[in-house]
């Protein structure tokens, strides 16, 4: 189908199935209570397989390319509307399954997060392992036809709300990096123990997550037996782009530059008032279109065979500073409304731009700190020294 035809298409099926209720309100956060018109909106937009676009139909995707995906972004920004279909599974979980996993564990998880039917939590750090991910020591033992597994992670996003959980574990100590093997296993089995950590922004998307005897089904073994840790560290590339590609912090496809045409107004020539946030935005806007483009370069090499891992660190460490960047702008642009916590002062969006504002703080330490990508970047793209 041309482009301009396919675009029409979108365009006609999110205005008859884009609830208009929801129209600016943006993606729902991990623990709100989805309303009929979110739940309507994510039943029909799972069911074209939009939601992942390019993952293949028989795995719950719409089987197209990415300049297709690009057009139901485009599409869905210009309605005010949101994919309703994210999260870990998505972002993380979806494409390493793609590549290593089997037949049968594509066809039995995929589907559910192609139609947002399940939640997914990653289980890698531990309280002794975290940037030294590799010394981690939940252990996994084997009994036949499973696993038992036993131990602490920490830093479970949103784990007391998942359903299923992706993990390293530990099976055999007598190597570091080779005896690490990657597993799924179900969060509502008993066994499994959560406690939520309180963050600045008011809310508790991170939590410790105890096994004690969790059950972990053979079939549900990604890859090898003590073949995790590569796994891992293709997991955490997908993780580090889908960062790097967060692009617009504003909900409902809102953007910076339409709040603070809002908020500051505009000169006698039609331009942001106050030019000094005028240089800062267009700066922001640039760095934003920079990491845009060096994604879309990576996929395209992706595409014909070459694997670039390291330059992730780059985009992530690029994409998350240019996402904080955007977060300051928008508090300042808004002034004395850019700072309300509660109130019927406040609008909703403007009391959710602030809780994303400090949530962004964490951007920079989670799927990986800034400090370990510099390493990265250091060791294997510019050939320094350990």
């Amino acid at each position: 189908m041309a482009a301009d035809a396919f675009r029409t298409q979108v365009r006609d099926w999110i205005a008859d199935h884009f609830p208009t209720a929801l129209a600016g309100r943006g993606v729902p956060t991990d623990d709100e209570i989805l309303d009929d018109d979110r739940l309507a909106w994510r039943a029909a937009f799972g069911a074209t397989g939009w939601g992942v676009p390019t993952w293949p139909t028989a795995y719950g995707g719409a089987g197209l390319g990415r300049a297709e995906a690009r057009i139901i972004a485009q599409e869905l920004t210009a309605a005010h509307a949101y994919n309703p279909i994210g999260g870990m599974g998505v972002i993380m979980l979806g494409p390493t399954l793609l590549e290593y996993g089997t037949e049968l564990q594509k066809l039995r998880h995929l589907p559910p997060i192609a139609r947002g039917e399940i939640r997914w939590c990653q289980g890698f750090s531990e309280p002794g392992a975290g940037s030294d991910l590799a010394s981690l020591q939940c252990r996994a033992e084997d009994r036949g036809d499973h696993f038992l597994l036993n131990g602490q992670k920490i830093w479970t996003s949103y784990a007391d709300l998942a359903d299923w959980c992706f993990c390293l574990v530990r099976t055999d100590t007598s190597k570091k990096q080779g005896g690490i093997s990657f597993v799924l296993f179900d969060m509502r089995q008993s066994g499994v123990e959560v406690r939520p950590i309180r963050l600045i922004s008011g809310d508790s998307p991170f939590c410790e997550t105890f096994l004690s005897d969790v059950r972990a089904e053979k079939d549900d073994l990604v890859g090898d037996l003590n073949g995790g840790w590569g796994i891992a560290k293709r997991l955490l590339q997908h993780e580090r782009s889908a960062i790097s590609d967060s692009g617009d912090i504003m909900a409902g496809g809102v953007s910076l530059v339409e709040i603070a045409r809002e908020a500051v107004g505009l000169d006698d020539d039609g331009r942001l008032a106050d030019p000094d946030l005028r240089a800062r935005i267009i700066q922001n806007e640039m760095e934003q279109k920079l990491v845009e483009l060096t994604l879309a370069r990576v996929a395209a090499e992706a595409r014909a065979g070459h694997v670039g891992g390291s330059a992730s660190s780059i985009l992530k460490n690029a994409g998350v500073r240019a996402f904080q960047d955007r977060a300051e702008l928008i508090v300042e642009a808004k002034g004395l409304q850019g700072l309300g916590w509660e109130g019927d002062g406040f609008s909703e969006q403007e009391l959710t731009l602030v809780r994303e504002w400090l949530h962004g703080k964490a951007w920079s330490i989670f799927g990986g700190s800034d400090e370990v990508q510099n390493n990265i970047i250091a060791k294997q793209i510019l050939g320094l020294p350990s």
